[in-house]
């Protein structure tokens, strides 16, 4: 048993095992001394996952500390489970997803296809380290990923085997854990051991609500229209003079009101400014975009390269055309940013200048 191995990838069977020779069950995961630093670290792996969206890994020397490192894992998805929150559920699983991948990303040959197999991917591996795997695999786990290297005409297949650089193969298996671990969670806890978990879930919920507060682009102020894009502006305002939307433009809208926090109600009122507005055929199209129907988080808003390849990008201004800027959202957080801080400097400025003086 390679119990670095089993520290490094929690998930395996051979972790599970590794765990079960040295008698580790969840009573004593939960009550005992022990097993103290086990749950200090799976909750470290959990608020890692809301500060810096990666758990961290170091390499352990000792098997009690490898044997430390596969507790904190389930006692992680538990928290998560405890707290029963959307959010966390797939910040929690792309964090560990994000650290599986650069360690994946170097190992060896025989860990790469353990790890695959683990998660319900056959591949295999040529002398020159080139990956081969089946084209459903590779569509099911790619379909997501927006760069252009990921499309099927740059990608290298042959007869139904997709070959891949031990790099890429390691990006699709991040997706492949993500949905892993979001599909098991969340997990009944049994009653008696929730009273262990209450201190260290309240404390994780301190800080899913500062990771919300931090991450909010309105800061939960609303939506400012001052601060949008000129692309949602220009789609908006063709909205209210009754010119019809191209599905690209409806879906823009949707996704970026949701993630600024509006609700359907919200939304749809935007659309209702419409002179041709017609509830029964927007309700549909506005909750399956939003996810309301089948329980799921929506989809994202698009960012600027792909709102220019559908004819969105209307009439870019100076922070537009920044190199770094990428997308609306961003732009809408640099624009409230950047009006808190002026607002700021003014305050100040009054302040040293002091109060105007009266007119006589």
């Amino acid at each position: 048993m390679d119990t670095k191995r089993a520290a490094r990838y929690p998930f395996l069977r051979e972790s599970a095992e590794f765990a079960e020779k040295n008698s580790s069950d969840l009573e004593s995961l939960l009550t005992s001394e022990l097993y103290a630093p086990a749950r200090r670290r799976g909750k470290e792996r959990v608020l890692q996952a809301l500060e810096k969206s990666e758990v961290s890994y170091v390499d352990l020397m000792t098997d009690y500390d490898r044997l430390i490192e596969v507790m904190s894992y389930p006692y992680a998805r538990m928290l998560v489970s405890q707290v029963g929150d959307r959010f966390l559920t797939k910040r929690y699983a792309l964090s560990e997803a994000v650290r599986m991948n650069s360690l994946l990303n170097k190992e060896d040959r025989e860990t790469v296809i353990m790890v695959s197999e683990e998660l319900g991917v056959t591949s295999t591996i040529d002398r020159d380290g080139t990956i081969h795997m089946g084209f459903p695999d590779y569509l099911r786990l790619a379909s997501r990923l927006s760069s252009v290297d990921w499309k099927l005409i740059n990608s290298d297949i042959h007869h139904g085997i997709v070959y891949l650089p031990q790099d890429k193969f390691s990006r699709l298996m991040q997706n492949a854990l993500q949905d892993k671990i979001e599909s098991e969670l969340p997990l009944m806890t049994p009653e008696q051991f929730k009273p262990y978990m209450k201190e260290d879930v309240k404390d994780i919920g301190a800080a899913l609500s500062d990771a919300k507060m931090r991450m909010d682009p309105t800061k939960g102020e609303g939506m400012k229209s001052d601060y949008l894009p000129p692309c949602l502006v220009h789609i908006l305002e063709m909205s209210r003079n009754g010119l019809n939307l191209p599905h690209s433009a409806r879906f823009a809208v949707v996704t970026f009101l949701k993630a600024l926090g509006l609700g359907y109600e919200d939304i749809i009122k935007v659309f209702a400014e419409s002179p041709d507005f017609d509830e029964s055929k927007s309700e549909y199209q506005i909750k399956h975009i939003m996810g309301e129907l089948n329980g799921g988080e929506g989809y994202s808003p698009p960012e600027c390269k792909t709102m220019k390849t559908n004819g969105l990008c209307y009439s870019p201004d100076k922070l537009c055309e920044q190199e770094w800027m990428n997308h609306p959202l961003k732009y809408y957080r640099t624009k409230s940013k950047d009006a808190k801080k002026n607002a700021g400097q003014s305050a100040v400025s009054e302040i040293v200048k002091g109060p105007k003086p009266k007119d006589e």
